[in-house]
């Protein structure tokens, strides 16, 4: 009987299921396959990245390596491909920062400004920005174009890099012979310096008691 019984419920949930399937079953093979399809598309996202993260990193290491070698051309192209076909990737940024560092030690600055403006523009990491804002600045102060350099420094600043925005903006104030401003971005400089970073603190206060302190 209890085996009778048990057979009567196989039935009868197996006929409630039928009818589930009848009434459900394209709706749940559809949700089956747009997740089939999402999860593929997953993987193939997965594995893109991947081919863009070991081509743009060759390109990189042949961009050092001609920079290395100072040969202009190498790195020009590396650089070039670089932010054409791989501008998403970390690389993309970390080659441009190098190659504006290589046009400028060559006096090339037409060619790192654009290098450091692309980095600003462009940069997937916030922190690769910063540092491109601060370098561009930089130059631009050693250009005495120090009203440019000023409103870039004037620009929101994340913290990591505050002290630093700080001292080159007392430096670019003190170039203008506005010395108790200088004074003053001197001191935010030193407020804000990582107090372990003693080499930095120990410039920044050089260059406030040049001023007076």
């Amino acid at each position: 009987m209890a085996l009778q019984n048990l057979d009567l419920e196989e039935q009868e949930q197996l006929a409630t299921l039928k009818g589930w399937w009848k009434d459900n079953g394209r709706t749940v093979l559809g949700l089956l396959t747009v997740a089939a399809l999402a999860l593929a598309g997953w993987q193939g996202w997965r594995y893109y990245q991947r081919v863009q993260a070991v081509q743009s990193g060759s390109l990189y290491e042949s961009l050092l390596q001609g920079a290395r070698a100072g040969d202009a051309k190498a790195v020009r192209d590396a650089s070039g491909t670089l932010v054409e076909s791989y501008p998403r990737t970390l690389y993309a940024a970390m080659g441009a920062l190098a190659a504006a560092r290589f046009h400028a030690d060559r006096g090339d600055l037409k060619s790192a400004k654009a290098q450091l403006q692309w980095v600003i523009e462009r940069a997937s990491a916030r922190e690769f920005a910063e540092m491109a804002r601060l370098r561009l600045a930089a130059l631009l102060l050693d250009e005495k174009e120090y009203d440019a350099a000023l409103k870039l420094l004037e620009e929101k600043t994340a913290d990591a890099f505050a002290a630093q925005a700080a001292a080159l903006k007392g430096d670019v104030l003190a170039a203008k012979q506005q010395p108790a401003d200088a004074k003053a971005a001197y001191r935010l400089a030193l407020e804000k310096a990582d107090p372990k970073s003693d080499a930095f603190r120990a410039n920044v206060q050089l260059r406030l008691d040049a001023l007076g302190g």
